[in-house]
C-alpha cells in the first residue's frame, strides 16, 4: 500500500528549524532539494523534510515508530532536547512527543516496556 513516505513539516524560520531538527535527528540532513528545504532519510524510502512555508508552519503531527524508544529519547536528551509530553496508551504502547519552535509535533513511539 505505502512503499514510500515523504513527510513534510512547514516552518517559519528555516535556519532555526534546520538546527533544531539536526539536534532531534542527531545528524545533518541527507540532502537539500533547494535553499529552504532539508530532507532526512530515516529509512530506505522513508523521509522527513522541513521547508520554509510560514503560512503553514506549526501544524505538523508526525509520529515515528522506533525499536528502542528509551535509547532514542536518551540520545535526543544528550543533544539538549527534552520531550514536551510522555504517554502510555491502554495497550502499553508508549509515545514521547517533542515540539519544534513553531509548535510542530514530532513524536516517537515504541512498544511497551518488557518486564524482566
Amino acid at each position: 500500500m505505502a512503499d514510500y513516505l515523504y513527510a513534510g513539516i512547514a516552518v517559519n524560520d528555516y535556519a532555526a528549524a534546520l538546527a533544531w531538527y539536526e539536534r532531534l535527528f542527531g545528524r545533518p540532513p541527507t540532502f537539500f532539494p533547494h535553499d529552504t528545504e532539508a530532507v532526512w532519510e530515516l529509512a530506505e524510502y522513508r523521509s522527513v523534510y522541513v521547508v520554509q512555508r510560514p503560512e503553514h508552519a506549526g501544524h505538523a503531527l508526525h509520529t515515528i515508530l522506533v525499536d528502542d524508544l528509551d535509547a532514542v529519547v536518551a540520545q535526543i536528551a544528550e543533544r539538549g532536547l527534552d520531550p514536551t509530553k510522555r504517554e502510555t496508551y491502554s495497550n502499553g504502547v508508549r509515545k514521547t512527543t517533542y515540539h519544534d519552535p513553531d509548535g510542530n509535533e514530532i513524536g516517537f513511539g515504541g512498544a511497551p516496556l518488557q518486564s524482566s
